[in-house]
């Protein structure tokens, strides 16, 4: 078997730029696509968000799909690339067209295209993302370092969501005497959709090209691993399920998602319309995402040292819950308002208490996710990373149609207006905003419990890999042979 050389920086920076384009695309696709559909062309707010929630059940089966595609593949480009490269010019083109329905279309089209459009979107992801992150966990076997190398993806993320956002609200929306909130003047969407687009291309070929001298290294299908089909998909998921830490790590990702959606639809029009922030302001906030990814991308290594995957994870969740929620409920409240002094730095101050621990919770998850697949290599004899990272990729997924469902009906139900004028909204419309995010916070709470529940750990680790280094060496001895093979079979 062929050693893997040291994991050097740059590998781990060209692996973790395929999530940079993830994240650009979750950041103008949560944060705007409910504004742009409602405020920019008038769409009814809960049309928008049951298009955008249509696709979930289609999401639910291509996610975990497409992992178990991947698990079972043989390739000479190996088992994730080729599944990388397919989704390259795909993905960038459908990033323009969900922003760009044809001008012909009546309401109710302009929503069946946003319906139809973004699942083929967030389709063409998945096919980069669910193998991107298996091909990360398979990096390293070391406990540590798979926290290491899932935190530099997590900075990487932090520089896709730092790109949408300044792009966003510092180049391409910035604000004029005509349009304070830049994103509501429909003549400046087209340029920004395109130039988004390039970035994505970019991002996800770059990563896949410059990743793929890794491929020798890695695992493989074993030749006895039957080939992907109906049949075995359904029992890589029993296997999946059959795992408790998997479970727990599931159901705890659904509730911070669902959160995490609501907020996303949500924050774009309290930070416009109940702060009455100008889209110069709003573009400070990377000052706050900046200090809370790399704090996290430093510190979350040290804390899993110090404290363990799962006492980490659920104090970043509960920080996660209520640290961004709080200045919105000193709002609602009326301890703070758009005439509060120093406003703008108390709010960038309370988002690192988004950024930081968001950082922390969701590398904690993907390292989590790859000792996971060390148990269910030892019960069952195949390694399933893809169909276990798809739990990601399906709930960024969520955070867009559940949690961007419900924002559209929060706005219905406190009866928002279409193509509103900041500073004229009438005070319970508002009240009712800043209400419904912090209640928002009561489902991720539920996800500290299920943290809790989660039983891997160092220790747990440690017995795993001395099984397995048992069961290969059995192995070797059994079948010897005079060279060995230059792959680990999975």
């Amino acid at each position: 078997m062929r050693e893997a050389p040291p994991l050097r920086r740059g590998l781990k920076a060209a692996f973790a730029l395929g999530s940079s384009a993830e994240s650009i695309v979750l950041t103008v696709t949560n944060g705007f696509l409910l504004l742009y559909y409602n405020q920019v062309r008038g769409v009814p707010a809960d049309w928008v968000g049951m298009a955008l929630a249509a696709g979930l059940v289609v999401n639910a089966l291509f996610d975990p799909m497409v992992g178990s595609w991947s698990d079972r593949t043989n390739s000479r480009w190996g088992r994730r690339h080729p599944f990388m490269f397919a989704s390259v010019v795909p993905a960038a083109l459908l990033f323009w067209a969900v922003f760009n329905p044809p001008a012909a279309l009546d309401h109710l089209g302009e929503a069946v295209w946003l319906c139809v459009v973004n699942v083929l979107l967030v389709q063409a992801m998945t096919i980069f993302h669910t193998p991107h992150l298996a091909f990360g966990g398979e990096l390293s076997g070391d406990y540590l370092e798979r926290t290491n190398v899932m935190s530099w993806n997590m900075f990487f993320l932090w520089m896709g969501d730092t790109a949408g956002w300044l792009l966003s609200f510092a180049v391409f929306f910035r604000a004029t005497a005509a349009f304070p909130n830049g994103a509501l003047d429909p003549s400046r969407w087209p340029v920004f959709s395109l130039t988004v687009a390039a970035i994505i291309l970019g991002c996800l070929f770059i990563s896949s090209w410059f990743t793929r001298r890794c491929i020798p290294y890695l695992p493989v299908r074993a030749p006895e691993t039957p080939k992907f089909g109906g049949r075995e998909f359904l029992r890589d998921l029993g296997r999946a399920l059959s795992n408790r830490s998997y479970v727990v790590l599931l159901i705890g990702f659904f509730f911070p998602s669902l959160m995490s959606g609501i907020r996303n639809g949500l924050w774009i029009y309290t930070a416009t319309f109940f702060w009455l922030l100008t889209n110069d302001q709003i573009s400070f906030f990377v000052i706050g995402s900046f200090a809370g990814y790399v704090f996290g991308a430093f510190a979350v290594t040290r804390l899993h040292a110090r404290f363990d995957k799962r006492w980490t994870g659920m104090a970043a969740i509960f920080v996660y819950c209520v640290g961004p929620a709080t200045p919105l409920a000193l709002g609602w409240l009326g301890v703070m308002g758009p005439g509060t002094p120093g406003l703008v730095v108390i709010l960038i101050a309370f988002s690192t208490l988004q950024h930081a621990p968001y950082s922390i919770m969701t590398t904690t998850i993907y390292s989590a996710l790859t000792d996971i697949a060390d148990e269910n290599e030892l019960k069952y004899g195949i390694r399933q990373e893809g169909v276990l990272f798809s739990t990601r990729t399906l709930f960024a997924k969520v955070d867009q149609a559940i949690g961007t469902a419900l924002a559209g009906w929060v706005l219905t139900m406190v009866a928002f207006p279409a193509k509103a004028v900041p500073g004229q909204i009438a005070p319970g419309v508002l009240s009712g905003l800043a209400a419904a995010f912090v209640l928002s916070t009561l489902p991720g709470l539920v996800a500290v419990v299920f943290y809790g529940m989660l039983r891997v750990s160092r220790e747990s680790y440690g017995a795993t890999q001395a099984a397995l280094a048992d069961r290969r060496a059995a192995a070797l001895v059994a079948t010897p042979v005079a060279d060995a093979p230059p792959r680990q079979p999975a």
